[in-house]
């Protein structure tokens, strides 16, 4: 009894934190690591955990300015001049329609394997991830504009877990069942090679996520400090990130596993389809946990999916919103909802464009947006360290020398890593 309560005091302290691990645990994850792990086996964990080193001070700022200041940390960008927040908006609008693509499409993929869609109706399989998408994004709308949205919010500790759960499992099992097996390849990371390099600029954008997603999580905090009408405090604050942050990197590292332990020195090439893919990532699974795992990791694997393609779909317009209000406090003020759900539609407009037109060459377009978030990066570092450490913060929430000097020490890297790899392009 006593452990259960201790289970429920724990679970009962996440919220925005694991908003965040929905938003990130999906094409970065599911995707970027397990290729990873298929194209290089093991020697990418250790990049796994150094951006997540790296990044971790500026993904933490977002809720530390909100639990501070009880407001979001757009309002710390705004202190520094408006044009942080056009910049903001700037680099927001250029990649949201081929993020929320990305991973509309992936989750499509799922929904098609899982369902056994392949040739509906002897369509094209590009036609028909194109008509999954549409329903897909329509039924998300649904779910917004109705507000029921804030039931995966209470379903999130449930889909998390398990994923997390089946994941582990699979690991283990497979390395017991095969611990050799990537001894047998011979393809190894290469800093001379072009091809790694932009493939590592591409893994690292989105991992764990592209850095605007602090906003997110800002405005996420503000929202739930709204509705439960009590400022959450910094201490429970600090420990929902941490529990999403750290979840979120191990989870990343467990997908790598499974690509490395089952992909990697096997000859077999990553699919290109979304569908086909999804069925190769399930099938991992199975070799791993046998066929009585099949439906656990298919709805583990689609509610992870479906949740950040709902998570993703409400921040791009929320956030839009508050920065717009931000801008011209005037017009937005009684309008917020309005301009939320006019964003909304615009956003799924332009996924549904560039799914009708562009849809065989999304690869090409997630690197593009991948590599615009890795070239971004140092740009939202600093706005948030702008920020936190500005004297608009409390004293005793403003973070320390030491921080202070892990900040720039990652600013550095950042700014390198971008003008590097813009060098090689």
């Amino acid at each position: 009894m006593a452990l259960h309560k201790l289970f429920s005091h724990f679970i009962s302290r996440l919220g925005p934190g694991l908003l965040y691990a929905g938003a990130a645990v999906g094409v970065s994850h599911l995707v970027q690591s397990t290729q990873a792990g298929g194209m290089f086996g093991f020697e990418l964990i250790i990049a796994i955990i150094i951006i997540h080193l790296i990044k971790y001070p500026f993904f933490e700022f977002g809720p530390r300015y909100t639990a501070a200041t009880g407001q979001h940390i757009l309002h710390g960008y705004l202190r520094l001049g408006k044009w942080a927040i056009w910049l903001y908006l700037l680099l927001s609008i250029s990649t949201m329609f081929i993020v929320q693509a990305a991973i509309t499409v992936v989750t499509a993929g799922l929904i098609t394997n899982i369902f056994g869609l392949e040739g509906l109706g002897g369509h094209d399989p590009q036609i028909v991830a194109f008509i999954i998408s549409s329903i897909l994004l329509l039924f998300a709308l649904i779910l917004l504009v109705s507000g029921r949205y804030k039931l995966l919010d209470k379903l999130m500790k449930i889909i998390i877990l398990v994923l997390a759960v089946t994941s582990i499992a699979a690991v283990i099992m497979l390395l017991f069942d095969n611990p050799g097996h990537h001894k047998s390849a011979t393809v190894f990371f290469s800093f001379s090679d072009t091809v790694h390099l932009i493939f590592l600029a591409t893994f690292l954008g989105w991992m764990p996520a592209p850095l605007d997603l602090s906003v997110w999580h800002s405005i996420w905090a503000k929202s739930k400090n709204e509705s439960e009408g009590k400022l959450t405090s910094m201490q429970d604050t600090l420990f929902d990130f941490r529990v999403g942050y750290i979840g979120t990197a191990f989870l990343a590292i467990c997908f790598l596993l499974l690509g490395a332990l089952v992909m990697y020195g096997s000859n077999i090439p990553f699919a290109a389809g979304g569908a086909a893919f999804a069925g190769q990532l399930i099938d991992m699974y199975q070799q791993a946990l046998g066929q009585w795992a099949y439906p656990i990791v298919a709805i583990a694997a689609l509610a992870t999916m479906f949740s950040t393609t709902l998570t993703v779909l409400d921040a791009f317009p929320r956030s839009i919103s508050a920065a717009s209000a931000l801008i011209f406090p005037q017009k937005s003020l009684l309008n917020n909802e309005k301009t939320y759900l006019i964003w909304l539609l615009i956003i799924i407009t332009g996924t549904l464009f560039i799914l009708f037109f562009y849809l065989a060459s999304m690869r090409d377009l997630v690197k593009i947006a991948t590599v615009v978030s890795f070239v971004a990066a140092p740009i939202f570092a600093v706005l948030n360290m702008q920020a936190v450490f500005s004297k608009n913060m409390p004293d005793q929430y403003r973070p320390g020398k030491l921080m202070w000097i892990w900040c720039w020490l990652g600013v550095v890297t950042l700014s390198g890593c971008s003008i590097t790899y813009l060098l090689l392009l």
